[in-house]
């Protein structure tokens, strides 16, 4: 339980304090873009390339932890669409924003890092290929339904083309990217270059954190906050359950990647998902309520997830 405690106060005490700056008027949104933009273009990918860079590979890639994370993120996406049809009369294009909600965890300035607080530097692996392929996966799965709904008529072939080009133009990308063909030809960060990395790597997960806060201070409860509750069930509880299932009895996979699956299941939904029903008007006040009572909630459900993975 300490040690829950240890990882879980730090994480979430810097994401309060975002959150409380943000309030009161002490950091604007212009400041948290500005902050934001560090985070995602320089920090973030700096931090990932120098644990990728630096983590053993195994020999073979354990096709079981992706399906098990993907398996039942895809199956929690379906059944919210489902319940959004059935339950809650939405139509199609407002169903897909829900499955997604459901579906997309906040693994970059949550997960990361969670997971890295969690389990050091040897998750950097099983980190990277969840970031590698959350957006690639998840954001054309729910284009197609979008479009697809409104008769829009956009080809799958564009749909995927401009994902992408979505995932050459991110940098967080790159760093993992970068990260892996140094591991791989066994290169070593010079000296001189390496105490920038680490300069830059160690600003990377406060200011994630308290960007996070300083973000969600800016959203409001809105839209049906029934169905948001049921959206955030079955993100913080059946998503990581199912995954958890997946993996420790079909896959039986090593502890370090069960737990690393587990616990990017079981993060809040991310940001993104408000911003895609932003671009999309479909949505937007619910989408909004469920990333900020998902966040809030969180604590508690995280702290749970923790306390059940082994060694914590």
């Amino acid at each position: 339980m300490e040690t829950v405690i240890d990882i879980i106060l730090p994480v979430f005490g810097v994401i309060a304090i975002g959150f409380a700056a943000a309030k009161l008027g002490l950091f604007d949104r212009a400041s948290n873009r500005g902050l934001s933009l560090f985070v995602f273009n320089f920090a973030i990918p700096v931090l990932l390339f120098q644990s990728l860079a630096t983590t053993p590979l195994p020999s073979d890639i354990e096709w079981g932890f992706l399906i098990s994370y993907y398996a039942g993120a895809f199956a929690v996406f379906g059944l919210n669409m489902l319940i959004a049809g059935r339950a809650f009369g939405r139509r199609l294009d407002e169903g897909g924003i829900f499955g997604l909600s459901a579906a997309f965890s906040n693994t970059v300035l949550l997960g990361i890092p969670l997971v890295l607080t969690t389990f050091g530097e040897d998750a950097a692996l099983p980190l990277f290929l969840i970031i590698g392929l959350h957006g690639l996966l998840m954001f054309p799965t729910v284009t197609l339904v979008i479009e697809g709904s409104r008769g829009q008529g956009v080809g799958t072939l564009a749909i995927v083309r401009a994902t992408l080009l979505g995932l050459v133009r991110n940098p967080i990308i790159w760093g993992l990217l970068a990260g892996l063909l140094f591991n791989l030809m066994d290169w070593s960060i010079p000296y001189a270059v390496d105490d920038v990395v680490a300069l830059l790597a160690r600003a990377a997960l406060p200011c994630a954190l308290f960007a996070m806060g300083a973000s969600l201070a800016t959203f409001t409860v809105a839209g049906h906050v029934s169905q948001a509750m049921v959206t955030v069930v079955l993100k913080l509880a059946v998503h990581p359950l199912l995954v958890w299932l997946l993996a420790e009895f079909v896959f039986a996979l090593d502890p370090l990647w069960t737990g690393v699956a587990v616990l990017l299941a079981a993060m809040p939904t991310g940001i993104n998902v408000y911003l895609f029903a932003q671009r999309y008007g479909v949505c937007i006040g619910s989408s909004a309520t469920t990333v900020l009572i998902g966040s809030v909630a969180s604590v508690v459900t995280i702290a749970g997830v923790l306390l059940i993975l082994p060694g914590q």
